[in-house]
């Protein structure tokens, strides 16, 4: 995929504000929204106390257990439209002006670049693990909502703040890896394995479509995945596990840590396309320790002065 001057500042500024868009977020709720200190005397009291005897505890789980078999069943049934959705958008070239695998080879891979089928069968398997790929895409709003509405009754005030604050994070981080993925990772790395020592006459590569579709599909979500990572640093932050000093002090074994998972997810394990994810990977691991600056200080202070008067 090549870009006009015009086209790349478009592209690249997108994708900076898609990547600082948290930044600016939590920097607005860590000016204007406080944590809450913890009332005195307030305890968490386990309710397993209260049972007497194993059948107890099972008829208190049993709703629980059934109102999880319900969102499941909600959940799949989404999954389920969403891949015949997807196996529309898959097939048909309305939406796309080509069926999506042909958009995807004209705008991914190199020029001339031809698929082939050899197994029987293998297209028609392709394009339905294509549609399901689109399916659960279309079909996450609705599941994440699910899985939030069954852990939501059970999260202390402060949890639900940091789950409020960090889903929309989550989703966005995910569109800007996958944006990330689509117009950089994908097409360089695609460039390289497929025109790496071919001369045009001699020798000539052509992938077959579950190999391509595999290959696409596996950056392109490991891209929206990497991207999660400032979400997570913020959360973990958050939540007291990490600090904004311990990061930046282990910064080192992180870039070795980086390489190692970046050299694992790799597809085709060539340095080219490790260093495709693991640069961007460390770039993120920046970013969220600059995130992690903008945590709320935890209410030490107050904490000590109640130690001391009732000392």
């Amino acid at each position: 995929m090549e870009f006009t001057s015009t086209q790349l500042i478009v592209v690249v500024s997108v994708l900076t504000a898609l990547i600082l868009l948290p930044l600016v977020v939590i920097l607005l709720v860590r000016l204007f929204i406080k944590d809450e200190a913890p009332t005195d005397g307030e305890e968490v009291v386990s309710n397993l106390t209260e049972f007497n005897s194993i059948g107890d505890v099972w008829r208190a789980f049993v709703p629980h257990l059934v109102e999880l078999r319900d969102r499941m069943v909600k959940a799949l049934i989404a999954v389920a439209i969403g891949t015949m959705i997807g196996f529309w958008i898959v097939n048909s070239p309305i939406l796309l002006g080509d069926p999506l695998p042909v958009f995807l080879v004209r705008h991914l891979a190199p020029p001339g670049t031809q698929l082939q089928g050899i197994d029987t069968g293998e297209v028609f398997f392709a394009y339905m693990r294509m549609a399901l790929v689109v399916g659960i895409t279309l079909a996450m709003p609705f599941v994440l909502y699910q899985i939030v509405a069954f852990f939501l009754p059970g999260l202390l005030p402060n949890e639900k703040r940091i789950l409020f604050i960090a889903l929309p994070f989550v989703t966005e981080l995910f569109i800007a890896g996958v944006a990330f993925g689509w117009f950089f990772t994908v097409p360089a790395a695609l460039g390289f394995l497929l025109g790496f020592g071919v001369d045009g006459t001699t020798i000539i590569t052509q992938p077959r479509v579950d190999s391509f579709i595999g290959t696409v599909a596996t950056l392109l979500l490991w891209n929206g995945l990497i991207f999660q990572l400032p979400a997570i640093v913020y959360v973990l932050a958050r939540l007291g596990v990490v600090t904004a000093a311990r990061l930046a002090a282990t910064r080192r074994y992180a870039i070795v840590i980086i390489f190692i998972i970046a050299a694992f997810i790799t597809p085709t394990g060539d340095p080219y396309n490790l260093l495709l994810l693991a640069i961007p990977m460390y770039l993120l691991y920046e970013l969220g320790i600059i995130l992690a600056r903008f945590v709320p200080k935890r209410h030490t202070d107050e904490g000590q002065a109640t130690a001391a008067s009732t000392g």
